[in-house]
Order: C-alpha cells, then structure tokens, then sequence
C-alpha cells in the first residue's frame, strides 16, 4: 500500500457504505466520553466524523488506551461498521 492508503480502507464520511464490513480508520480524535464503561470517541479527517464504541468486554487493554485518549490524538482503528 502506498501513502495513505496504508492507514485507512475508508474515510469517516465513507465508512457507511461499508455497513457490516470491517473498515480501518485514521483521524483525530474529537471528543472522548465514557458512559458507564462504554467508550465514545469521535474520530475526525477531512471528510468528516465518525464515533467509534469501545466495549469493556472487547478487550481490557483497547478499552483502557481508548479511555485514555485526549481531543487531537491521531489514531488509526480498525472494526465492524454497524448502524
């Protein structure tokens, strides 16, 4: 892969079209919140904004780096979209 296709399959604004896939994502993070557990955080690039959902269950060590994240963090995540 070659430029910036080695850190997303998908921008935020075009993930929906990969409804039930997985996609891999890049961004900044925009917001970060925690309720009750669950993880929020809103990931930004150029073309937009997408939330991803961090779940405890899904694995301690993601679920605690995701808490941990602060507003303009660069990430790169991978996941299922699901509506």
């Amino acid at each position: 892969m070659i430029g910036a296709q080695r850190y997303r399959s998908h921008t935020c604004a075009g993930a929906a079209e990969a409804r039930g896939g997985s996609v891999r994502v890049s961004g900044w993070v925009h917001r970060r919140r925690d309720h009750g557990g669950v993880v929020f955080i809103d990931l930004r690039d150029r073309s937009g904004l997408l939330q991803l959902v961090f779940h405890p269950e899904a694995g301690e060590d993601v679920h605690r780096a995701a808490g941990a994240l602060s507003p303009e963090d660069v990430v790169c995540a991978t996941g299922e979209v699901v509506a």
